[in-house]
């Protein structure tokens, strides 16, 4: 097969952000299959363009299966929801011209956020006469109503009718999360198949060693507790900076934020004013280097704000955390709630709670036995039943029942 993939925030191993799309990539093209993804140069998580100047087309490749074609994108992405809009449409309208340029494709796969590349994807396979498959990573505009970023009566309207215009007339909606299947097909979507969100085991395993990081970082001995991931409206971070606060006077804990987003600055003003010292901010990044940095720490953090939608979303960290063998301080109720209690692999905590997010924290902290059975009964759950080369295996089989 020869697969198009349209997809604005791809970001290959190399960089910073969720890389779900590279590493099933990589599988397709290890099984013989062509890729061709048509990405952005702008970073979805920082903002910023990965090359000093913005090309109308930036080509790379990963072997010779794989071609990356990066597009114009207008590059001001986080100034504004007005500037954001813009920048999706500049990717929607430059894709469709470099797609056009794509010979030779048996499918094309769309992925939504954002919901108006999916137009891209359908569009080009209409044209191309090959299958549409569309990928729903989370429910977009529900959510973006639900979090109070998209207000305008008018714009929810249109948003939803292209969510259901592109659920059904795409040939097969694939979901991340099982929390997914009963909006999608209330909504119009003819055939849901599920491929959860994973990771990659091999890439963390427990025998990697943080100790550089932890020097690099002046840690020496200390709890590490850590979070990583996105600094946005949706990610609750000011709950972590508050249980940071009601953590002051324990010396042996630090807190680490790692990661990007536009209300990083906000979160750094509001530490440097609480005087928390215990708590660190880092730059995001690439994949590569983020075994080292989970080796290093004692605990991860996943939360996200307590909003009855993000019940429904199974959170790419959470996976990795568990890879990594780390315990898990989930706040974040709903479906990704039920695997860190299945796998008994970390501690729920109340979602928007920094009084139970910092108890959580101290008992991990005072029972290190406790967070490391945690962390071993996490790593082995995550390999037996999110084990991303079984969940692309799946994907594949899905693509070459569309194909024939």
């Amino acid at each position: 097969m020869h697969i198009l993939l349209i997809h604005q925030a791809f970001a290959s191993l190399d960089e910073p952000g969720g890389t779900r799309h590279h590493e099933l990539a990589r599988y397709l093209a290890s099984q013989g299959h062509r890729v061709t993804i048509i990405a952005s140069p702008i970073s979805y998580l920082t903002g910023k363009s990965r090359f000093a100047r913005i090309r109308w087309c930036e080509r790379q490749t990963d072997g010779e299966l794989i071609t990356i074609l990066r597009t114009y994108t207008f590059a001001a992405l986080h100034r504004s929801f007005t500037f954001r809009l813009v920048s999706f449409f500049s990717f929607m309208l430059s894709s469709f011209l470099i797609g056009l340029g794509v010979k030779q494709v048996d499918l094309v796969w769309g992925t939504s956020p954002p919901i108006f590349q999916g137009i891209t994807a359908w569009v080009l396979a209409r044209m191309k006469r090959v299958p549409f498959l569309f990928e729903v990573r989370d429910l977009w505009p529900a959510f973006a109503v639900a979090v109070g970023v998209l207000k305008s009566p008018l714009l929810v309207r249109l948003s939803e009718w292209l969510e259901r215009f592109l659920y059904r007339r795409a040939d097969v909606v694939v979901v991340n999360s099982p929390g997914y299947i009963q909006h999608v097909q209330r909504r119009g979507a003819r055939q849901v198949e599920l491929v959860p969100n994973g990771t990659d085991t091999s890439m963390f395993t427990p025998e990697v060693d943080g100790a550089a990081f932890r020097l690099a970082n002046v840690l020496g001995s200390k709890f590490i507790v850590l979070y990583a991931g996105a600094h946005g409206l949706s990610n609750d971070l000011d709950v972590v900076l508050e249980a940071a606060r009601l953590l002051l006077n324990r010396k042996d804990i630090q807190i680490i934020l790692l990661g990007d987003g536009k209300d990083k600055p906000i979160l750094q003003s509001q530490a440097q004013r609480l005087g928390l010292e215990n708590l660190t901010f880092l730059p995001p990044i690439p994949k590569l280097e983020m075994p080292a940095v989970l080796a290093a720490a004692d605990a991860c953090i996943a939360i996200l704000k307590p909003v009855e939608m993000y019940k429904t979303t199974y959170p790419n960290k959470v996976f990795d955390y568990m890879a990594a063998g780390k315990p898990v301080i989930l706040a974040i109720d709903g479906v990704i709630r039920e695997v860190v209690e299945s796998a008994q692999g970390g501690i729920p905590v109340s979602p928007g709670n920094p009084q139970e997010l910092a108890r959580a924290i101290l008992r991990l902290a005072d029972e290190p036995e406790l967070a490391h059975q945690m962390g071993q009964q996490a790593r082995a759950y995550v390999v037996s039943h999110f084990d991303r080369v079984t969940l692309a295996s799946q994907l594949m089989q899905i693509m070459l029942r569309m194909v024939a």
